[in-house]
C-alpha cells in the first residue's frame, strides 16, 4: 500500500513556476531515494509535502488522505517527520530539549534515540550549538524521530560532513530501514550510500520526474544523463 503518493504536482515561488509534473510514491516500510542535479526541484518536493509551499496543481496524499493546504503542523501530526537541509536545530536549547519539543507517544523516546546515536546521550545536557556539525545532524534526525513519523524524510542528511561521520549517519538510517521498517524518502547525491538503503529511486529534472524504478535498475546510462554521474 502507498503511504505517500504526489500525482502531476505542480508549484510556484510566486510567480516564478518551481514544479511542473512531480509524480512520486513511498510504499509502507519502503526506501525511495529522491535524485536529481542541484536546482531540479527535489527540495521544493520536500516542501510541497510538508506544506511549506503551495501546491497550484496536482495531488498529495498520505495515508489516503489529502493534505494539500493543510498547515504544516497539521501534516507532520499526520506522521510525517522531517530532517530539513541545513539542520534547523534550536541552537539555545540542550540536546534532550530539542529532542523532546516536538515530542509525540509512540516507539521512539530519549533512550531509543540516545541508543541510535550514542554521541547525543553524552551529549545530553549541553545546548545545540556547543555540538559539532555532525552532532547536530544526529540531533535533527534524534528530533524528527521524536515525533514517532510513519515517513521520514531526510534532505541532504549527510551534506558538508567528514567521511567518518557520514558512515556513522548512514549506518544509523541503514539501521531504521532494517530494524524499524520506517517509510523513507531521502535526497542524497551518493548512490554507493544510497544503494544500502533505497529501494526505489525517483529522478527529477526541471522540476518534473523523468525516470522512476527499482533503484537495482538504474543504469549507467541512466545516471550519466539525469545525474551527471
Amino acid at each position: 500500500m502507498n503511504l505517500l503518493d504526489l500525482a502531476g504536482v505542480q508549484s510556484f515561488y510566486g510567480s516564478a513556476q518551481a514544479l511542473f509534473d512531480v509524480s512520486l510514491s513511498v510504499q509502507e516500510g519502503q526506501a525511495v531515494a529522491l535524485m536529481g542535479r542541484n536546482g531540479m526541484g527535489k527540495t521544493t518536493t520536500i516542501k510541497a509535502i510538508c506544506g511549506m509551499i503551495p501546491v497550484r496543481s496536482g495531488s498529495i496524499t498520505f495515508d489516503g488522505h489529502s493534505v494539500v493546504g493543510q498547515p504544516s503542523h497539521k501534516i507532520a501530526r499526520r506522521g510525517i517527520g522531517l530532517v530539513p537541509e541545513g539542520r534547523r536545530i534550536f541552537a539555545g536549547l540542550t540536546v534532550t530539549e530539542n529532542l523532546i519539543a516536538a515530542m509525540q507517544p509512540g516507539h521512539w523516546t530519549l533512550e531509543r534515540v540516545f541508543s541510535l546515536f550514542p554521541k547525543l546521550g553524552e551529549r545530553r545536557s549541553q545546548t545545540a550549538a556547543t555540538l559539532s556539525g555532525g552532532e547536530q545532524q544526529m540531533l535533527a534526525i534524534g528530533r524528527a524521530l521524536m515525533t514517532n513519523p510513519r515517513l521520514l524524510i531526510l534532505d541532504e542528511a549527510t551534506e558538508g560532513l567528514a567521511p567518518l561521520v557520514r558512515q556513522e549517519i548512514w549506518d544509523a538510517i541503514s539501521r531504521l530501514k532494517s530494524e524499524t521498517g520506517m517509510a523513507i524518502l531521502t535526497i542524497d547525491k551518493s548512490i554507493k550510500e544510497l544503494s544500502r538503503i533505497a529501494d526505489h529511486a525517483v529522478i527529477l529534472q526541471r522540476g518534473a520526474t523523468v525516470w522512476s524504478g527499482r533503484f537495482c535498475d538504474l543504469s549507467q546510462e541512466v545516471t550519466k544523463r539525469y545525474l551527471g554521474i
